[in-house]
């Protein structure tokens, strides 16, 4: 046996690692490029106003997309990684859950409607806006799920490209031949995303015979709603801001807002390619990250690429803050001043993943709710004591540090407790 075959067999797992994680960067890569054409198309087409309200409205689906099923892609998701011959079942199983969940879907729907947007945007265009995200994006991502579950990474990858691309052409369409309202974006926005869904579908799930199994669904549905709350927890925190700035600012405000929380989303997405491995590892091999050395390590890797990522975006902005377009040269000046936001806010993402990975579904839920709370606090107390607007991004750095720093205590406090070992008791003496 040669060196090179001896080194190869050596290395064979992390060479399997890195193999994964260059199918899922060139998606994630892929994917950056038609998401900043599809930005820059829609944020210079709608007015800011509109932008901000759209991107609130597309936040609030988002947040709806994990009640949609009550929780239980993630046992699909389980099952494809571990026993495949059941995706069948799991799925057949999840289009009920979806059904069932429809109703409540739509009963918040019409609240945050008739609370937060009444009278700023057209009851279809929201509608739309919800559908898309509920129904056909969050379709779209149960194919990537399962095929990331499976191993089939590179499939995973030409799944988000594919959604991706066509809201970018749906986009660019829009800026090019439209009347530039929020309602005619709001119904090319679904259409897109359903044409997404439909071929990711026919494409590239998985062909099992769908069945319910009412068994699956009784014995999983504890950790089903388990990560329901989770993810809805995750999101909230992760979204609410939008809302929070379009309740205090108004629409203008929140579409500043919007933009700028556009750019540090970028910076997430090589992260969350990331992410996927790290929770396959952890699944696989608990004890992975027991070392504080690697630890450690992973969360410097990971800010340190947030960080570049959003200072090379700034430098070209302030350069030529009209790089993106007329209405994204309205917050080039505050892309710098954010600097450390994507770096915080991308390792809370992390942390939550570590935690999903271990099987802490319950106190993810409550890490999630506790720096969702101080989000909402901090946040608000930043825009009513704040009301220069350079002041208050510059602010949300200490925001967002605050809600690592809360993360990160409680997240590894509890691994600590997870890992620690069992020491049975001395018998007592004499």
């Amino acid at each position: 046996m040669g060196r090179a075959a001896v080194w190869r067999e050596r290395f064979k797992g992390e060479i399997r690692t890195l193999g994964h994680f260059a199918k899922l960067a060139g998606g994630a890569a892929g994917r950056l490029v038609i998401s900043l054409a599809y930005f820059v198309s829609l944020a210079n087409t709608l007015s800011v106003a509109d932008f901000g309200l759209f991107a609130t409205a597309s936040a609030i689906g988002i947040v709806l997309s994990r009640v949609a099923g009550f929780g239980f892609v993630s046992p699909l998701y389980r099952i494809a990684t571990g026993k495949p011959r059941l995706v069948g079942a799991y799925t057949g199983t999840l289009l009920v859950a979806f059904l069932l969940s429809a109703p409540v879907v739509a009963a918040l729907s019409a609240l945050f409607f008739a609370l937060f947007f009444a009278g700023q945007m057209a009851a279809l265009a929201f509608a739309a806006v919800i559908v898309a995200e509920v129904a056909c994006w969050r379709a779209l991502e149960v194919v990537c799920i399962v095929n990331n579950g499976l191993g089939r990474f590179g499939r995973g990858a030409a799944i988000v490209i594919l959604g991706t691309a066509l809201r970018a052409l749906a986009a660019i369409a829009f800026a090019s031949a439209s009347d530039g309202s929020l309602l005619s974006w709001s119904l090319a926005y679904l259409g897109a995303n359903a044409l997404a869904a439909l071929l990711s579908i026919a494409l590239w799930y998985p062909r099992r015979r769908l069945r319910f199994s009412r068994g699956h669904a009784f014995a999983r549905w504890r950790d089903s709603l388990a990560v329901m709350a989770s993810e809805i927890a995750f999101y909230v925190q992760s979204e609410l801001d939008k809302l929070l700035v379009l309740a205090v600012g108004g629409p203008q405000a929140a579409g500043l807002y919007a933009i700028l929380m556009r750019l540090i989303d970028l910076t997430a997405l090589p992260v969350r390619a990331f992410n996927t491995l790290v929770v396959q590892k952890l699944m696989r091999a608990p004890r992975w990250l027991a070392s504080w050395r690697r630890r450690i390590g992973i969360e410097a890797a990971i800010a340190a690429a947030s960080v570049a990522g959003l200072g090379a975006l700034g430098l070209v902005l302030h350069v030529q803050p009209a790089a993106l377009g007329r209405n994204v040269a309205d917050a080039a000046p505050f892309v710098l001043l954010a600097l450390l936001v994507p770096a915080f806010r991308n390792l809370v993402e992390y942390q939550g993943e570590m935690l999903y990975a271990r099987g802490l579904t319950g106190l993810r839920v409550a890490i999630l709710l506790m720096v969702g709370a101080l989000k909402a606090g901090l946040l608000w107390l930043l825009l009513a004591t704040q009301e220069d607007a350079q002041a208050q991004i510059l602010g949300l750095n200490a925001v967002f540090a605050a809600l690592w720093l809360a993360s990160t205590l409680a997240s590894y406090g509890a691994l600590a407790r997870l890992d620690r070992p069992f020491r049975p008791a001395r018998p007592a003496s004499g």
